[in-house]
């Protein structure tokens, strides 16, 4: 059991205190390219997909990246990408970091003063040194009290946008097979076990077979005629990525000879994400799903030092909130994605900052009244947690 899987029960009671009480340790920067960012955050605990500097220069061209290294004592002890994106007219720029800071090593005693060292450190770079508003969204914490956005929120930054259903599904990986299908719901465990006499054979897939994936999965976006807002044209350079540590796996589920149902898995660090998933008509019946996720569990328990498996949200879909609650069953944990945080210690500056994220959250709801409009199987099913289950 890992260090993490270790506190989670020991934590359950965490009190906000401990995650605002601490005393920052004094940390270096350095600015390194984006070669060098990729190679050294593969070691990280918790490093993810958004930090990768192959991911965001291919999502984001038109922003400046920053990859951040912090030091103490010359030791790399964690890192954030920052994204440097100037708003209209030149007014003024904001520095924004997903997922991040990101811990090298969470088992350190000193984690948490470190985490609040790059805080601090990222402060003085971006808010006060170059006036920018500084926007932080930490990932979602596998604790009932997520201790860096307390903290963030300790050390003055505001509160800024959310998500419409920040719930994480995510899935404990440390377990035998035994405990991991007794931790399922009865629901979801009865549906693998049909599943399992279906007939169904799974594949752990190289890079080179990415074209019969994407084959897949432009066949069911076609199918269900869903506007894909995601980040998928990242894939190509996740996958050619020369750190193999950061390449995503692939995994395929075949029935009768016919690839039914695929997956493509970030499998670095301490947290294992699921990036994207495709299935053909037939998965459904045959409940391919279920048996793709079961075997990939497994696959990343015995070939990785993850110990979470990140199921992502849901976008609002109730089907999809059923079935990834019943996976994450009574062992995983489901958690919020905290708000974003903004600070500035300019007034000016956060005024714009915040006035730039309302625009854009303004433009993304009329986004997505739109694609409901178009096509109503994309209106989310699920009803709206309050702010008291997402993230406060």
């Amino acid at each position: 059991m890992s260090f993490i899987a270790d506190r989670v029960a020991s934590e359950a009671g965490y009190p906000a205190e401990r995650a605002i009480g601490i005393t920052a340790r004094p940390l270096q920067t350095r600015i390194v390219d984006g070669a060098e960012w990729d190679r050294t955050i593969a070691g990280f605990d918790e490093v993810c997909q958004e930090q990768m500097h192959a991911f965001a220069v291919t999502r984001w061209p038109s922003v400046k990246q920053e990859p951040m290294l912090f030091l103490l004592d010359g030791e790399v002890v964690g890192g954030a990408l920052i994204m440097v994106q100037s708003l209209p007219l030149g007014l003024a720029r904001i520095a924004v970091s997903k997922w991040a800071p990101m811990l090298k090593d969470v088992s350190r005693p000193d984690a948490d003063a470190i985490h609040a060292g790059m805080v601090e450190a990222m402060v003085a770079e971006y808010a006060n040194a170059r006036g920018q508003m500084l926007s932080v969204l930490p990932r979602a914490s596998i604790y009932p009290v997520n201790r860096e956005y307390e903290r963030l929120v300790a050390r003055g930054f505001k509160r800024g946008s959310e998500l419409g259903f920040p719930a994480r599904y995510i899935v404990n990986l440390r377990l035998s097979d035994e405990e991991q299908r007794k931790s399922f719901s009865q629901t979801w465990r009865r549906q693998l076990n049909k599943s399992e006499k279906a007939g169904l054979s799974f594949e752990h897939a190289g890079p080179e077979r990415m074209a019969d994936f994407d084959a897949l999965y432009t066949a069911m976006t076609d199918r269900k005629q869903f506007s894909d807002h995601s980040a998928y044209e990242t894939v190509p350079a996740l996958m050619e990525i020369d750190v193999p540590e950061l390449r995503p796996e692939l995994f395929f589920v075949r029935h009768e000879g016919e690839l039914v149902a695929g997956a493509l898995i970030f499998k670095a660090g301490d947290r294992a994400v699921y990036l994207y998933g495709a299935t053909n008509d037939k998965a459904l019946p045959l409940r391919a799903g279920y048996f793709m996720h079961w075997h990939i569990i497994r696959w990343l328990r015995d070939n990785t030092r993850a110990t979470w498996y990140d199921l992502g949200g849901t976008d609002g879909f109730q089907g999809l909130h059923q079935f990834k609650k019943g996976m994450v069953g009574d062992a995983g944990v489901i958690q919020p994605v905290p708000p974003v945080a903004n600070y500035a210690s300019r007034p000016l500056a956060l005024l714009l900052g915040t006035g730039a994220f309302a625009l854009r959250d303004a433009l993304y709801a009329v986004r997505r009244a739109v694609d409901g409009w178009r096509n109503p199987k994309t209106k989310a099913t699920q009803t709206k947690p309050a702010h008291d289950e997402a993230g406060e």
